[in-house]
This record gives C-alpha cells, structure tokens and sequence, in this order.
C-alpha cells in the first residue's frame, strides 16, 4: 500500500514541473529528454527556422521529413518545441518571461552570452529566486579555458578518455566511444543535480545555479582509472576489451566468433576453468587470486583463449551459463532489438508522429512503481508549440502572438 495517498492521484513522479529547455545537441536535451519521461511539462526553444542542429544530423531520416533526423529524435520525445529569436529584444523578453513561469532552465550557450541576452543565472535568479538554473558548458565558467567551445569527441580526447580506450600496444590506436559518452554522462549528472536542487528548494524554498561541465564530468567518469593511477601512480594504458583490475574479463575469440567473459571473482574463476577444461594448467596457486591473475594477464588470457577457440559462441554460452560463469555474445544492435527480453520488456515504445504515426523509441530503463515513466509526446516540430506554450504560461493573447510574429521574435 502506498505510504503517501496523494501519490495515487499523479500520473508521473514530475507531473506539473515546468522546464524551459535552451539547450542544444545533446548533453542538454538528454538531461531534459530525462525529465520529459517522469513527466515535467519541458518546452524547448529553437532558433527560427533552423532549430536544433542536430535535427540536420543525418542521415537516416524520419521517412518523408529531411529535417527530422534519427539523432533529434533519439534524445527530444516528450518536449514542446518553440521557437523564439534571442538576437531581438522582443525574443528575449519573451525568454524572461517563460523563465519567470518555469521551475528549472536549462542553458548550454557559451560563455558570455546569456548575459549579453540578459537571460544569465544572476538577473534570473534575481527575478525568481525559486528558479533552478542548470548550465551545461565544455569548461567551467569560471576558469581561465571558460571560452573553449566543447564537442564530444574532444571531451574525450582530452578528459583522458581515450587514453584507455582501444588496442593495446603500438599498433593500437586511441578510440572514442561509439556513442558520445561525455555528453550522455553529462545529461545523467545534469538531471541528478537538478533533481537534488528542487529537493533543495523544496526544505528551503530557495533555487539555486547548477554548473555541469563537460570536461570535469568525463573526468570524473573514468571511476576505477582515476583512483589506478591517483593511488597507483602509473598511468592506465589501452587493453582493448580487458579490465585493468580483474582478469579474466575481456573478449575472446571462439571457433566462430567471439564473446566476452566477464569473471568477476575467485570462485567464479575456479568454475570457468572447469568448464574450460584448463584446471590443470590454470587452477595452481599462484592463480588462485585475483590479484595474483592481474599480475599474470598475459599467460591467463593466453591459455583461457586457447581453450575458447576450439568451440562455438553458442557452445560456450550453454556451457558457461550452466556453471554460472558471467558472459555474453557481443551483439550488434539488430541482435539486440531482435532478442526475446527486448521484446518481453518493451525495450522499443512507439510515439505518435505526423511524420511516422508508429515511430519507434528506446525505453527509458527506469521502472517505478506507482508513477510511471511517460512516453506522451513524439519529438516536436520545429516550433509547433509555439503559440500553445505563449498562450498556455503566458497568457499571451493571440494579437501578441501574431504581433511578436510580424516583428520576428518568434
């Protein structure tokens, strides 16, 4: 039984938070994406004409529509979309407005510029002091690199990732993710702050400004690589698919493809290499730890590979699965969309789009159990809130709207 009756009247755990989404690409709009799917009411706003620009990001394209890219779609669906431009004065009042009816703005401009809008955290706050205002930028405002525009794949250039990540040795080069890691690390960082400075608000009854930056975030997610070296004193290398702290775990090729093991301790480890048939070779003492097995890599990945080779993929995970010995097949995305628990768990929703009435969207993976996750809204046209939103927050009249129109402003 519910321990608090009122929840049983909300339909979603953010129901009636209001977002003002100014952000751009992705770290932002996943962060507000994010708040969308537990349901706050998020309005973004794109320039005239042109929008976010990752709506140009393709292809692939929404069938029928060259400027509604798979990328906008993968990280906008419950959002509004408005349009309002913020080089003229009446845009920017409109901007102030809004912020004045919303609980939380969200903003990845570069520095400088909201106060040259007159949108910045100090004249909002000023105005609002209930607002919680969340910049996203590459470094932060105030260090000497605060100027330095900040895209993804140089976040993690530079944020060390991609020192550990890709093959090992000389003939190994530095790779980015496959996915833009430090901008999704940064949304999940930006949507937990905002989430604790609304808690904040809510004993204090004061907002507060929320800074994430790209940079400090993608350092702070190298986790376990980061103490490595603070507390070790060597710098992590590249290993490939290995763990720099546990071995075995790391990829191995089989007799027809690969997959990857993941034995995540020394009881686990005696299974495996029972089920390898190896205990003869690998089950001496000086194995018998992990710590000990780290220090060997080379000679315990050379003889589990040897062993793994002999069979098939399909093979070893029956085999390994049965012995309770952790692995997987390394599935490319029809795989993994094709599998019996995606499908059983509703990993693909579908959304309601003028361009495509079945369009298909990836689960948000949170499961709650009285308020549950929203999937209300498809990922908006460009700017086909914009008179909604006026009317609804602002209660602009429709002659404002048509007059804001005629000079430009939206």
């Amino acid at each position: 039984m519910c321990a608090h009756p009122w929840l049983s009247r909300l339909d979603s755990a953010l129901e009636g938070l209001r977002v003002l989404d100014l952000s751009r690409v992705l770290a932002g709009p996943w962060t507000t994406q994010l708040l969308g799917d537990f349901g706050a009411d998020v309005v973004k706003v794109e320039r005239p004409r042109s929008g976010d620009e990752t709506r140009g990001w393709g292809p692939p394209w929404l069938p029928g529509s060259p400027s509604e890219s798979a990328y906008f779609l993968s990280c906008n669906r419950n959002k509004r979309s408005i349009t309002v431009d913020l080089a003229t004065e009446a845009g920017q009042d409109v901007i102030r407005d809004l912020a004045l009816e919303a609980d939380v703005l969200i903003e990845n401009f570069r520095a400088g510029t909201t106060a040259a809008f007159g949108i910045d955290p100090a004249t909002l706050l000023e105005r609002d002091p209930q607002l919680v205002y969340c910049t996203i930028s590459a470094y932060d405002s105030g260090s000497a690199r605060r100027d330095e525009p900040g895209y993804d794949a140089m976040i993690q250039a530079s944020g060390g990732f991609m020192s550990v990540t890709g093959a090992p040795g000389a003939e190994g080069r530095p790779q980015k993710a496959g996915v833009a890691i430090a901008d999704i690390m940064t949304g999940m960082y930006a949507a937990s702050a905002i989430l604790a400075a609304l808690r904040s608000r809510d004993m204090s009854g004061l907002g507060q400004h929320i800074e994430v930056p790209l940079f400090d975030t993608q350092v702070a997610s190298l986790a376990n690589q980061n103490l490595n070296y603070l507390i070790g004193g060597k710098v992590p290398g590249r290993l490939g698919t290995a763990h720099p702290n546990i071995v075995p775990y790391q990829a191995f090729a089989t007799a027809d493809g690969e997959l990857m093991l993941a034995v995540g301790n020394d009881s686990q480890f005696r299974a495996c290499i029972a089920v390898l048939g190896v205990a003869d070779r690998l089950g001496e003492e000086r194995f018998a730890s992990n710590a000990a097995r780290v220090g060997q890599r080379d000679e315990v990945a050379g003889i589990i590979g040897e062993s793994i080779a002999r069979r098939t993929t399909a093979e070893w995970l029956r085999a390994f699965g049965a012995a309770g010995v952790p692995c997987g097949p390394i599935n490319s995305l029809d795989a993994v969309f094709a599998s019996d628990y995606a499908r059983d768990q509703q990993l693909v929703r579908t959304l309601h789009h003028p361009g495509d009435p079945m369009l298909p969207t990836v689960a948000n993976p949170v499961r709650f159990s009285v308020t549950p996750v929203c999937y209300k809204q498809a990922p908006p046209l460009l700017g086909a809130d914009t008179d909604a939103v006026l009317r609804q927050w602002l209660r602009y009249s429709p002659e404002r709207i048509e007059q804001l129109r005629e000079e430009g402003a939206i």
